[in-house]
């Protein structure tokens, strides 16, 4: 079994801002600031092959617009698989847009976007399935790293890019709490992940778990409620058809 500590200086190191990012309460609570000339963001310690990975995001507070705060997973090189989360800001009042990808051995181009109007917690928004024996590569052998950032892109995050970030409101800040990382960790060495390994986990309900009628109908009730993006309903984009994983599953 290899469960992260709740002591965020032993699972993640802030890699970039000058002193935007920060660890703060004894390893209980990371900030990322984000000011008119830099961002700045953290990554985890650990790669992982495979797991379940739980943090609590207190997203920039108030007028957001132009800015993105980003949790996603990657793994490195020109055929990277990477799991995307962006939370893309907007004007007060109006709530932020959960912007979602997948990657697999380097292909993306896999968008859904949700307007963020609920708690994300155990309610599933996407899935992502297995079709390898259809052609699709899926992201299941190459370990990956957790990055988060906080940064400015008010040149497409906010309505394309029409509303622009209001710098007398910086800084902007997101605030991280309760990393955990219930996940088989990968070293240089090669150690395996396999159910033979030290590293494999035991007794994780999650790695069997599947989606059941709860979890079908909570699934449809986020897309059909909060949805306004969706790659698999582009024909416009893909003119010369949808890919192949949108004609296999009904959450797509």
């Amino acid at each position: 079994m290899a469960t992260s500590k709740a002591n965020l200086y032993d699972d993640v190191q802030v890699t970039w801002g000058d002193q935007r990012g920060k660890i703060l309460e004894g390893g209980q609570l990371l900030t990322l600031s984000l000011d008119k000339y830099s961002g700045s963001g953290f990554q985890s310690k650990n790669e992982y092959l495979f797991g379940k990975i739980d943090m609590q995001i207190k997203l920039v507070p108030g007028n957001s617009a132009g800015t993105v705060t980003t949790f996603y997973l990657s793994s490195q090189g020109a055929n990277h698989d990477e799991i995307d989360f962006e939370f893309l800001g907007n004007v007060s009042g109006d709530p932020y847009i959960l912007h979602t990808n997948v990657f697999s051995q380097g292909k993306g181009n896999r968008e859904q976007q949700f307007y963020l109007c609920f708690l994300v917690d155990d309610i599933p928004i996407r899935v992502f399935n297995n079709m390898e024996s259809n052609g699709v590569p899926f992201p299941s052998n190459q370990p990956m790293r957790l990055y988060s950032s906080l940064w400015n892109a008010d040149d497409w995050a906010t309505r394309g890019g029409l509303v622009k970030t209001d710098w007398t409101n910086a800084p902007f800040t997101a605030s991280y709490r309760n990393f955990r990382a219930n996940a088989c960790v990968w070293s240089q060495s090669g150690t395996s992940c396999g159910a033979n390994s030290a590293n494999s986990l035991q007794n994780s309900a999650w790695q069997e778990q599947g989606l059941d009628s709860k979890g079908r109908n909570r699934i449809r009730w986020v897309q059909q409620k909060y949805m306004i993006y969706n790659y698999c309903n582009d024909f416009k984009r893909f003119s010369e058809g949808l890919p192949i994983e949108c004609k296999q599953s009904r959450f797509l």
